[in-house]
């Protein structure tokens, strides 16, 4: 018998690490303060401009500490783009910057008062699906952004239910905040759960793939102090991979499975662009279309309970999908294909035209995006169904679930890009699993942290006041990419 060894000691951090660790803090007390001079508060005007809130007494301190504040947290997490020291170190330090956000007023948004008053009208007994929050009668309804309040709820029956679980929990308008922040940290608490497992699966540094998920600035902001039900989408979506991937090919498992993904589904129904690569993920051994059929009725049975089952509990049905359709009310040059329709208005102005080109555009878009999506699960079925010649997965970096995860993360980007708006939070359902998958960084994490300054304390949305000068800029970046593109695939 030998006599244990010495205790083995954690990496040293470097100055470096350190350095970017207080960096972060300052700049998320400085977005904190910026919240509380003038952040998204339940008083504050409306339909203001960076000009109006300037001339405020303090709009210079608002805006100068909510400036500095993003610059400084969105270096300190560009400098850590390759992996933090550890994987501890990572949460530590993500939970860290999150904390004066957490004690923040609501920043970058005005989402989380449309959530209360859509969970205090389902609360008193009307449909959120059919009527919107004005003629329901909420009495927070001066707090909601004017676009959203005739406009029935987008979301899905289980995040209704939680909304209204904040009503009845928080009393007024102060209180149903809190619980609606509580949840979503507690979303963000599932992800960091499953981040490491799926790490370990999909080969690649848990410290890498904690860093870039979750102490990114859009997750401070948007998530913890703007409380978006993002942050339950990703948790759910994230335990029910890790269920596929930990339990690959067992029935039970996948009925679980998918029952999470469902959930997810019905938070936000852009999840369901994940379900198709879950199945890959779940199927062991043999990448036949036979087994392919098996394992995806277990996953998709699994899903259509939870929908069916919430919709039941609810009480609401499926009227939450017609609301999706009102998502694309908000037009802003930020969703490339309403760049594309707004240039295409401008140029059809300068000879007298108007051809009212966005609709089109954001239709032909949405076609795109499903050719997208299933080029990239046929490609990725295509490299699993490869290692069958070999009777066996035949490369560590072409298993199962980094190929299946990596397709899931890549559908994503699809989504947010071709989507007909998009929102600075949108950019972390693909963050997530791209921080599981990718080999390099720079190329999602730049957009990321640009991402980080389209949107004001109070939550004004600079893409509304820069709309023509954004949205050449937006065409011109997305040409770029196409021809550059195009070159790749000649060579």
């Amino acid at each position: 018998m030998t006599a244990p060894g010495p205790p083995v000691s954690p990496p040293p951090v470097s100055l470096a690490a350190s350095g970017a660790r207080y960096v972060g803090l300052a700049g998320a007390v400085l977005l904190a303060v910026a919240g509380y001079l003038g952040g998204a508060l339940p008083d504050a005007p409306l339909g203001v401009t960076p000009a109006s809130i300037w001339r405020t007494p303090d709009g210079p301190a608002t805006l100068t500490c909510w400036l500095i504040g993003t610059v400084l947290l969105v270096g300190a997490w560009w400098s850590l783009r390759e992996g933090a020291p550890s994987t501890r170190w990572a949460y530590v330090t993500a939970g860290l910057w999150a904390l004066p956000l957490l004690l923040a007023p609501p920043l970058g948004s005005r989402d989380v008062y449309s959530y209360a008053c859509q969970g205090w009208t389902y609360a008193h007994g009307v449909d959120p699906y059919t009527v919107g929050v004005a003629a329901a009668g909420c009495p927070w309804l001066d707090t909601v952004a004017p676009i959203w309040r005739d406009t029935p709820a987008p979301y899905g029956p289980v995040f209704v239910l939680l909304a209204a679980l904040a009503v009845g929990l928080g009393g007024g308008l102060t209180g149903t905040i809190v619980a609606l922040r509580v949840i979503a940290v507690a979303g963000l608490l599932l992800a960091a759960l499953c981040l490491p497992a799926l790490a370990r699966a999909a080969g690649v540094p848990a410290r890498r793939a904690a860093w870039l998920a979750l102490a990114g600035p859009l997750v401070g902001v948007h998530l913890v102090a703007g409380a978006h039900n993002d942050a339950v989408m990703l948790g759910l979506l994230l335990c029910g991979l890790l269920v596929v991937v930990r339990r690959p090919g067992r029935p039970a498992a996948l009925l679980l499975a998918g029952a999470l993904l469902g959930l997810a589904v019905t938070v936000k129904a852009t999840a369901v662009v994940v379900v198709p690569f879950a199945v890959l993920a779940g199927m062991p051994g043999r990448y036949t279309v036979r087994a392919l059929l098996r394992h995806c009725g277990w996953l998709v049975g699994g899903l259509l309970a939870a929908l069916l089952v919430t919709s039941a509990v609810s009480g609401l049905g499926f009227g939450w999908v017609g609301g999706l359709t009102h998502s694309g009310d908000s037009e802003q040059w930020t969703s490339p294909p309403t760049a594309v329709g707004f240039v295409v208005d401008y140029a059809g102005a300068l000879v007298g035209r108007d051809p009212q080109a966005v609709p089109l555009v954001r239709a032909v878009a949405l076609l795109l995006l499903v050719g997208v999506l299933v080029v990239l699960w046929w490609r990725a079925w295509q490299t699993l169904r490869g290692s069958n010649d070999a009777g066996r997965v035949a490369r560590v970096e072409t298993t199962a679930p980094r190929v299946a995860l990596h397709g899931a993360a890549l559908a994503l980007v699809a989504t947010v890009v071709l989507s007909p708006v998009f929102h600075p939070w949108y950019a972390t359902w693909p963050l997530a699993l791209l921080a599981l998958t990718a080999a390099r960084t720079t190329w999602f994490v730049l957009p990321t942290a640009a991402a980080a300054f389209l949107a004001l304390p109070d939550g004004t949305n600079l893409a509304r006041v820069t709309k023509a000068p954004g949205a050449l800029a937006m065409t011109a970046l997305l040409l770029t990419v196409l021809v550059r593109t195009l070159r790749r695939w000649r060579r």
